[in-house]
């Protein structure tokens, strides 16, 4: 009965999951890539920090700007745009050798890849019912995690001619197109321009503002100079390959024991201890600087487990002062603050690098966990544990995600939920900008609230409320056709909420 119902909700967005896992892939093997081919054709390490630079600045570029195109070519066009000039951008790299040119095409690759995870996530999305949303969920994390690491594991094959691997990155992307281009799915919903209230977010929470902030600098310095690092020391390419995807295992198996922990104590210990880890490991390969492949390996499957489960903790204990129905824009903000971090990251991690040894990028991490720790326990002392029910942290993707994943989670269909729980909401945010404008409180199928990024630029949540029938849904989905109804975005839903988190 049950893999029945599973097949029922799987099988219409069978195309949308397989499309996914061929963009995944490709920015997988494509952002291994090219700090290794880098480093053979004699980049700096501080350039290669900017090529990793330049795809968090087009990523967040990407989130901006991308709703803007969609509204006026629609969802199957910008998709089509997206994935095809990504895979030129993987071919001009084998095309142009210079450190310049890949840094603006690592820019454009970034500003891509943003766009077209944005549109399969806002497709999924539109598909997502209250009913089967936690399957569709933990589907597509299953995709992320298994596509940008079998990408990555690609490197592994011994190429037979240089070029071999950009071609395959093109292929990975042009495959990406085929499923949505003959997909029959509803297209979702024009999406709204995000924005940012950092003045919001750290009055809700201190700690995950600055939380997010470092350890964007921390997993962008590591998923962009860790393959840098690896060949300094003289890996081969095939087990470079197994030390990245190693990292991104070690974080996705502890992910779920971490966070079971998080529910049961302040989440703070938590993070405080994850960053104790991080900084032993960190400190361990900079003082005893290992060149056994196998040693370095087991290291960096130990780092990864420390510092990628560090964002779901962070952006759960911010939830955990906010009000239920704060969950996307809380989300969406911190998402958007972890994209600057992985902008900041590989510079400063790669002129540790270039000054010091290769262990300086893991000295900068270091540093980067003790100011992260050293916060969060003067917080602790300035401010108690929540009271109440825990809310469940959400993981993001080495690769990124975006505020449309964010809201295909499930939780944030329990955060609408009239069904808050006994013990009562936590007292909301101050919202200096909401405004009544008359729009109903409860989401409808296919409407909602919010837009907030790191990755695309509108939060499309699909929570239907009980009450809602097929009819009201067909009224919602017309009215959604009218340019009328789309042409003012809306800034915050609701009345406006009293007081401060």
């Amino acid at each position: 009965m049950r893999a029945g119902l599973m097949a029922s909700s799987l099988l219409p967005i069978a195309g949308l999951l397989l499309s996914s896992a061929f963009l995944l892939m490709a920015g997988g093997l494509h952002g291994l890539l090219l700090p290794i081919e880098g480093t053979i054709q004699g980049f700096t390490t501080v350039q290669l920090g900017l090529i990793g630079t330049g795809w968090s600045v087009g990523f967040l570029a990407g989130c901006l700007a991308m709703p803007q195109v969609v509204r006026r070519v629609g969802h199957v066009r910008s998709y089509g745009v997206m994935a095809s000039v990504a895979a030129i951008t993987i071919l001009l790299n084998l095309l142009i050798i210079s450190p310049e040119a890949w840094i603006a095409l690592r820019a454009l690759t970034g500003f891509c890849f943003a766009g077209a995870a944005m549109i399969v996530e806002s497709w999924l999305n539109e598909r997502a019912t209250k009913e089967n949303r936690g399957t569709i969920f933990s589907v597509y994390q299953m995709v992320v995690f298994a596509g940008s690491t079998a990408g990555q594991l690609l490197m592994v094959i011994t190429p037979p001619k240089e070029f071999f691997f950009f071609a395959i990155g093109a292929i990975l992307y042009c495959l990406a197109l085929l499923p949505t281009a003959l997909s029959t799915a509803q297209h979702p919903q024009p999406l709204k321009t995000a924005r940012l209230d950092i003045r919001r977010l750290y009055r809700n929470s201190p700690v995950a503002v600055v939380g997010c902030f470092l350890i964007g600098t921390v997993n962008g310095a590591f998923g962009t100079l860790g393959a840098v690092y690896a060949q300094r020391i003289g890996m081969p390419i095939p087990t470079i390959a197994l030390l990245m995807a190693g990292a991104v295992l070690g974080g996705s198996l502890i992910q779920f024991p971490l966070g079971r922990l998080s529910d049961r104590m302040d989440r703070r210990k938590v993070l405080v201890g994850v960053c104790g880890g991080a900084i032993a490991i960190a400190l361990i390969i900079v003082i005893l600087q290992p060149r056994t492949p196998e040693l370095v390996i087991g290291l960096a499957v130990l780092f990864g487990a420390m510092i990628y489960p560090q964002y779901a903790i962070t952006v759960a204990h911010a939830n955990d002062f906010a009000a239920p129905d704060e969950f996307v824009k809380i989300a969406g903000g911190l998402l958007l603050l972890l994209g600057f971090g992985t902008m900041v990251g590989p510079i400063i991690a790669a002129q540790a690098m270039q000054s010091f040894m290769p262990e300086g990028l893991f000295a900068f991490t270091a540093f980067a966990h003790v100011l992260l720790g050293a916060y969060t326990l003067f917080r602790m002392t300035q401010r108690g544990a929540p009271q109440g029910p825990a809310f469940r942290g959400v993981s993001v993707a080495k690769g990124g995600a975006t505020p449309e994943s964010v809201v295909l989670d499930p939780r944030a269909g329990e955060a609408t939920s009239d069904d808050a729980g006994p013990a009562g909401p936590p007292e909301p945010m101050e919202d200096d900008d909401a405004a009544d404008d008359g729009s109903p409180a409860e989401a409808t199928h296919f409407q909602a609230a919010v837009t907030d990024p790191l990755t695309t630029a509108e939060v499309v949540a699909g929570t239907a409320d009980a009450t809602t029938t097929p009819a009201d849904a067909a009224d919602n989905a017309a009215a959604s056709l009218d340019p009328t109804a789309t042409s003012e975005p809306e800034e915050d839903e609701g009345p406006a909420k009293p007081g401060p988190g």
